[in-house]
């Protein structure tokens, strides 16, 4: 009996301690746990956005829990959150996303995940991602399949047609024979398309295989962010495509697959003014040569 009341007395002080380790004071950024992953790389693409939050209410409607996302050096962990001795104003922590916090409490895991049973909590910020800069300007810096370094300064000068898209875009396969029908039918004005991919280096093999595929005709860079693209206004859906012309200014922006007619006839009100203002003066004088030769 004396030996068992021991055992007891261990389990206890052993339950006890490892409850006392557990305590935490952790700060990461209050997101749904499902919606996080709608994106792959989310140091690149930020949390927190309009329709993160929508996301975030209609999951919460199906009982879907709020988590705690805390980066470290290796990237972020998920912690889902559970009330404590801080007991949230709703049924969970939705009107916290998308703010970054700081908790205090428990840790346990279930089933390879994490929990957090949240003790105590100080927001810190509102964690609405700031919109990134849209400027009239262009500039962008990339490498070419070679590694050579290419940016939009050295092509000032030219009218170039910017278009954002990648090998694993497939409504981009779509607009590369009209792409490269504009390189050809353009180039001869001082017209220059650059293909600005989201892959990286290490898929040069496939961006090279694609170019073969699709007959690309005009320089390819590699490396293009959402970043990139949000600097150029474009948002970060795959393809975008700007026009800067020859002072590097950003003119004409197209967000999804071009329509190749309304492309070429900004570019020829870009190229051709003095062609347009005459034609326009033509057709004036043709409307009053006509209205003259009517009877009154």
């Amino acid at each position: 009996m004396e030996r068992f009341f021991i055992l007891l007395v261990l389990v206890a002080a052993f339950s006890f301690s490892a409850t006392a380790q557990s305590k935490v004071t952790l700060r990461g950024q209050v997101v749904c746990s499902v919606c996080w992953f709608e994106a792959t790389d989310r140091k690149a693409t930020k949390y927190g956005n309009e329709a993160d939050v929508k996301c975030a209410l209609d999951c919460s409607e199906l009982n879907i829990p709020q988590a705690l996302a805390v980066e470290d050096e290796k990237g972020f962990t998920l912690y889902t959150m559970e009330a404590g001795a801080f007991k949230p104003t709703g049924k969970d922590y939705l009107d916290l996303v998308p703010k970054f916090v700081e908790v205090e409490g428990t840790l346990r895991t279930e089933k390879d995940k994490k929990f957090i049973k949240v003790n105590a909590l100080r927001v810190l910020s509102d964690g609405i991602p700031k919109p990134t800069p849209v400027s009239d300007t262009a500039e962008l810096a990339l490498k070419d399949l070679t590694g050579a370094a290419q940016s939009l300064a050295a092509l000032k000068g030219r009218v170039v047609v910017l278009n954002f898209w990648a090998t694993w875009c497939v409504p981009c396969r779509k607009e590369m024979p009209d792409l490269s029908a504009i390189q050809n039918d353009y180039a001869a004005l001082g017209v220059q398309v650059v293909g600005a991919a989201g892959d990286d280096a290490a898929d040069s093999a496939k961006v090279l295989s694609f170019i073969r595929e699709y007959k690309v005709n005009f320089p390819v860079w590699i490396g293009a962010t959402t970043d990139d693209m949000n600097r150029f206004g474009l948002g970060e859906v795959l393809p975008a495509t700007a026009i800067i012309d020859k002072e590097g200014k950003i003119v004409w922006r197209e967000i999804g697959i071009i329509k190749p007619d309304v492309l070429r006839k900004e570019l020829d009100k870009l190229l051709l003014p003095k062609v347009t203002e005459a034609t326009k003066i033509a057709k004036a004088e043709r409307r009053k040569t006509n209205a003259s030769l009517v009877p009154a």
